[in-house]
């Protein structure tokens, strides 16, 4: 009797230690992809962890598209986009038993920098376009100096990278000589000693940088030019929330299923006023209060 009861016991114990990394794993929250929002996504996780001891969350970047597919693959909890969703991600996704939910996070304004050197004080998007495509290539040709135009992009799995061909090419293809640079961090670094040099991306890598100038862009040759900054030198919400400045996208978070628990009560807060809150401390948008 006593042995089979230690059998008992032992079986239980076994049970508990199967048990617990499940129980340790549903407080850990996994969160991969837009290198745009990966500072953001970082700020929200530390404040998170410090108000919520038990939950554990773990950011990293690599682009939306390496965080959709991990979504996919069923290696993270969140996926990070700073694009869409493609619809054959979507199917994609079905196929392997994920249902993707798609939360707005925050908005960004796409920012076009120079170097503070360079005399160009606005681009049309007809001319960003014929800059980025290759059929202009020399900054004579949009009112600046005689000098050749040194193209930096995104990596072609960068959510940035998407919406800005999406948008600003219509789906054209970039000019070959286009130099990638890895993320957004790595393009401030590029234009910053490149007096010929110009990139794109979310408008708070770019802010209280001394060596480069934020572009204002003009919809067309009658159009005004608008900045994605407000007097202050901080992203302008009104002319994102508007549309008025034209390179303004959603941020997105997605998840594999409508979601529950801790990650439901993570989201939640996010898009919470304290959440929200972090959006305009790191330097972008803000969802517009409706």
């Amino acid at each position: 009797m006593k042995n089979l009861r230690n059998k008992i016991l032992s079986l239980a114990l076994i049970g508990i230690m199967c048990a617990s990394p499940v129980a340790f794993a549903a407080n850990n929250i996994t969160v991969k992809g837009s290198d745009t929002i990966v500072i953001l996504g970082q700020r929200w996780a530390e404040l998170y962890m410090k108000n919520n001891p038990d939950v554990s969350i773990q950011v990293t970047g690599g682009g939306s598209g390496t965080g959709i597919a991990a979504l996919i693959n069923g290696t993270t909890d969140i996926a990070n986009a700073s694009r869409p969703i493609k619809e054959k991600e979507i199917q994609q996704a079905k196929s392997a038993g994920y249902y993707p939910a798609e939360f707005k996070v925050g908005m960004d304004s796409i920012a076009v920098v120079v170097n503070k050197d360079n005399p160009v004080q606005s681009l049309t998007m007809k001319q960003l376009m014929g800059i980025y495509t290759g059929r202009i290539n020399n900054w004579k040709d949009v009112g600046g100096n005689n000098a050749e135009i040194i193209r930096y992009s995104r990596e072609s799995n960068s959510g940035t990278y998407a919406f800005f061909k999406e948008l600003v090419l219509k789906n054209q293809d970039f000019a070959a000589d286009c130099q990638t640079v890895p993320g957004t961090s790595a393009s401030v670094n590029a234009i910053s000693k490149d007096a010929n040099g110009i990139a794109y991306g979310g408008v708070a890598y770019f802010l209280n940088q001394p060596n480069l100038k934020i572009l204002p862009i003009k919809k067309d040759d009658k159009s005004q030019a608008v900045s994605p900054l407000n007097v202050e030198g901080k992203a302008d919400y009104e002319a994102a929330w508007s549309g008025h400045y034209p390179i303004a996208r959603y941020l997105y978070m997605y998840t594999g299923f409508k979601p529950k628990g801790k990650i439901k009560e993570y989201l939640s807060w996010i898009l919470s006023p304290e959440g929200q809150k972090i959006v305009e401390e790191v330097g972008y948008i803000p969802l517009k209060v409706k």
